[in-house]
């Protein structure tokens, strides 16, 4: 089994202009992430106000420099933040494992996969567009299902699965 590895979080340099709040990307790779420039695997960029939320999640079979902080991306960090009046915005990386061969970009897109329709559940207003649609079913108190305590049943079941959440 491939093991992803989280790296993060790194703090994306921001300032106040007559406008609002903007990003600065200039140094980004200079800084505490330079390690990570050449890896590839999923990033998601995240805002931390009162708890962490995530804005938009990508991936990287090139390498993390290449995309992560392209001009498009930049588009929606830039897009995503603005919604916040105050916050911390924050990239985080998970790392696809070095292995002789080719690098599984199958794997990576199933983490960005599975990473986008858990933030979609976290926030609603994601950037993302594609993998953004939610399937058309839920268990109720399991997975999907809208806020509430959980019955008994409901629990085991989630338990049974290592469901920790009702996303």
């Amino acid at each position: 089994m491939t093991s992803f590895v989280v790296h993060g979080p790194f703090e994306i340099a921001h300032e106040k202009r007559k406008g609002g709040r903007s990003l600065i990307f200039d140094d980004f790779w200079s800084g505490d992430a330079a390690y990570l420039a050449e890896e590839k695997g999923c990033y998601v960029f995240a805002i931390r106000n009162r708890g962490l939320t995530p804005i938009y999640v990508g991936k990287a079979t090139k390498t993390f420099k290449q995309e992560a902080i392209n001009p498009a991306n930049r588009y929606k960090y830039h897009n995503g933040f603005s919604d916040y009046a105050k916050g911390t915005p924050l990239l985080y990386f998970l790392v696809h494992p070095m292995r002789r061969g080719p690098t599984n970009t199958k794997q990576i897109a199933q983490v960005e996969d599975f990473l986008i329709q858990a933030g979609i559940v976290e926030n609603p207003n994601l950037q993302n567009i594609k993998g953004a649609q939610q399937p058309g079913w839920s268990i109720k108190g399991v997975i999907r299902s809208g806020a509430g305590k959980p019955t008994d049943s409901e629990a085991q079941f989630r338990s049974l699965f290592g469901i920790m959440s009702t996303w």
